[in-house]
């Protein structure tokens, strides 16, 4: 090995943003895959637009936000934020064409063979569908609308983010004037219209185009065209400033709607002064205009995927399997008996809701403290906290306020929580706090016992039928004692000298990574058995890259399943040839982070709420935990290897581009359609034979 190397080269590492793009345009494909179902499709076309809305309103905007600060120091990929923001906006200017080429060259047709039909111009409806429209505005749409002129005495509005507009270039006698119809998202987006065949269905901003006129009588309406603002919604919040860190996430949330406008999207055919006006007002530049062939903000496709009128066009819902628990016995000592290893959304997050709900209802149990970064709208979790502390139970959460874009239903939780008598931190200066963990101190006839709930995912129920993640259920002592530690770190000012079983972010857990890739590296050098494999959603931290380039240039085999942003290159002479990355897009969101070393031949398997991100080596508490028991351990390898092996929702990296799998020669295998029948398979095991199984999978 050429101690020369250097592995930090910007040759070999890939922008983080345009990586994230290429994310986008893997899901894109799955619009395209003619092997979904229809409405697959249409949603996933949907996710597409609104990953990129987020894109915009964080990761755009903080770009342009250093740019504006003449910020020049340039990524790991050698890139400067002026630079990234030039090739970002060009390769999404060239992906909106592709967006929306899949939408009225692919997906409208199809809908239109089977006699569904999304009215593409109100022109061109039929007399009773005109009659219907008409109507409706008249009935329902008119005495919500409220119309704004623009003159001397009236300044253009301030226009929120993400919504539908119309401008309006109006005419009289004295000359052009113009004007702005907010589309109200109060009404369904979707109007279902008389049809003679088939079903059929137009867009709210169409009606109000045809009948704009009733709102400016005294005007001749030239031209109205929709159009849709994306703002800088990225928080800026002075934490160590800040005297009350929940009130100043409070205002900044209400600053969000009103913050720098840093992308328009407006019809194609709009008139050229409608543009330049609406350029001037919003003051945005010209490279951040993006004219639209077709509806504005494809999300309104997945308004459509859940109506009930389509089934058919739609994969049946995948109910998730229920046997790694006994509903026959208390969760307590089945955990007791063995580690619980979950994995969702194959196998049912209710023992994770009945482990906290039990706790808070058993008299033995003394206190409960958990962390949540993300929860549904009508948390079961929230419910049993709150219980338990009514039932005069030690219940302490932290509950992330930082969370992005779950501020406001974060601080309703803190509140509702606080009330019933829980013990609430709104997380840490400084950091975020995403790790997933819950601690449960119960009295038990030996003296005092902990049980532990780890997971790669949130405490979200919803999420976890769509988001696919592992969970651990363990009373061993040596996490007990970490999971207490962590607790006491997060609350008070308690650092422990060491730990036992766990690793934590952001002071250890770096140092661990780097310590368990050097170690393969030494085994390598030795001639022992050496390898990573390893799952995660982003690859983007430079250290742990270039130690990646390392273990590969010193023959440790690597091989990653990357669902999203991977800045690391594959196939480099010397760098990376030992590398192979895949990235997984299918029904379900990847979410779990798996990390398997071969340690010489003893193998370590660990599992972690961090990806290999700076963010979440540096600036969160995050927490990585080792999988021992034998069965579970087994489990989790298996479900590595599984995904490695997917030959048909699996893209390749190739250098810097994926590729789809090539399968001659290869068994067509589908990891998430896999793992969904054998979790069906097991349940059906255990109905039969009421007993819990695990069933050890042919290796591949």
């Amino acid at each position: 090995m050429d101690e020369k190397i250097d592995y930090l080269n910007t040759n070999y590492y890939v922008n983080r943003e345009l990586s994230w793009l290429m994310f986008n345009e893997r899901i894109l494909l799955e619009a395209k895959d003619k092997t979904n179902k229809l409405f697959e499709r249409l949603k996933f076309l949907s996710i597409t637009a609104s990953n990129l809305d987020e894109f915009f309103m964080v990761r755009v905007a903080s770009l342009q936000d250093m740019v504006d600060a003449k910020y020049t120091k340039p990524d790991l990929a050698g890139m400067k934020p002026k630079e990234q923001l030039h090739a970002i906006i060009e390769k999404t200017h060239e992906f909106m064409n592709r967006q929306y080429s899949a939408y009225t060259r692919s997906l409208l047709p199809l809908l239109n063979a089977e006699n569904i039909r999304i009215c593409q111009k109100h022109e061109k409806l039929t007399k009773e569908q005109m009659k219907f429209v008409d109507e409706y505005f008249d009935e329902t749409i008119y005495p919500v609308l409220t119309p704004m002129a623009v003159d001397q005495s009236r300044p253009f509005p301030l226009i929120r983010n993400k919504s539908l507009n119309i401008c309006v270039l109006l005419k009289n006698k004295e000359g052009e004037n113009f004007a702005t119809v907010q589309v109200p998202d109060v009404l369904g987006r979707v109007v279902k219209i008389p049809s003679a065949e088939g079903r059929s269905y137009i867009l709210l901003e169409q009606i109000i185009e045809r009948n704009i006129y009733k709102l400016f009588s005294s005007h001749e309406v030239i031209g109205a065209y929709p159009y849709r603002i994306t703002r800088n919604a990225d928080l800026s919040i002075d934490e160590e400033e800040a005297a009350d860190l929940l009130e100043e996430i409070q205002k900044q949330i209400k600053k969000r709607k009103w913050g720098s406008v840093i992308r328009l999207e407006i019809e194609e055919k709009a008139d050229k002064k409608v543009i330049k006006f609406l350029k001037e007002e919003l003051n945005v530049e010209q490279q951040s205009i993006y004219n639209i062939n077709g509806p504005i903000d494809l999300t309104f496709l997945m308004k459509m995927y859940g109506m009930d009128d389509f089934r058919e066009y739609r994969d049946e819902p995948y109910i998730p399997a229920h046997y790694a628990v006994s509903n026959d016995e208390d969760i307590f000592t089945q955990i007791s008996r063995k580690d619980i290893l979950l994995h969702h959304p194959y196998e049912s997050f209710d023992p994770v809701v009945d482990f906290i709900r039990q706790a808070a209802t058993d008299k033995d149990v003394l206190a409960i403290k958990q962390t949540l970064y993300r929860v549904s709208g009508n948390s079961p979790i929230i419910a049993s906290l709150s219980k338990a502390a009514e039932n005069g139970k030690q219940v302490t959460v932290l509950v992330e306020l930082k969370a992005r874009f779950d501020e406001e239903n974060n601080i309703a939780w803190a509140k509702k929580l606080e009330k019933s008598g829980c013990h609430v931190i709104y997380g840490l200066v400084g950091l975020k706090t995403h790790s997933k963990i819950t601690l449960v101190v119960r009295r038990e006839e030996e003296g005092i016992k902990r049980y532990i709930h780890l997971g790669t995912g949130n405490y979200n129920d919803a999420t976890a039928k769509l988001y696919t993640d592992l969970g651990l259920l363990t009373c061993n002592q040596a996490i007990g004692e970490d999971a207490t530690a962590v607790f006491n770190m997060i609350s008070g000012y308690s650092e422990p000298k060491q730990w036992n079983k766990l690793a934590v972010a952001p002071y250890w857990l770096r140092k661990r990574f780097l310590y368990l890739i050097k170690r393969e590296i030494k085994y390598a050098e030795e001639g022992k058995e050496a390898f990573i494999k390893a799952k995660m959603n982003s690859l983007c931290d430079r250290e742990i890259i270039a130690a990646l380039y390392e273990a590969s240039n010193s023959g440790v085999k690597i091989d990653l399943v990357v669902r999203g942003i991977c800045c690391l290159k594959t196939g480099i002479k010397g760098i990376s040839d030992n590398i192979t990355v895949r990235s997984i897009v299918g029904t379900f969101l990847e979410h779990s982070r798996i990390f398997y070393f071969a340690n010489g031949g003893n193998t370590e398997v660990y599992m972690a709420s961090a990806d290999w991100m700076p963010r979440n080596l540096d600036r969160r508490v995050e927490i990585m935990f080792p999988v021992e028991d034998k069965d579970a351990k087994e489990r989790v390898i298996d479900i590595l290897e599984i995904q490695l092996a997917d030959t048909l929702k699996a893209h390749i990296l190739n250098g810097d581009v994926y590729e789809p799998v090539d399968k001659r020669g290869k068994k067509i295998l589908g990891s998430q359609a896999y793992f969904c029948q054998e979790a069906k398979k097991k349940e059906n095991i255990n109905k039969n034979e009421n007993e819990k199984i695990f069933i050890p999978r042919e290796r591949l």
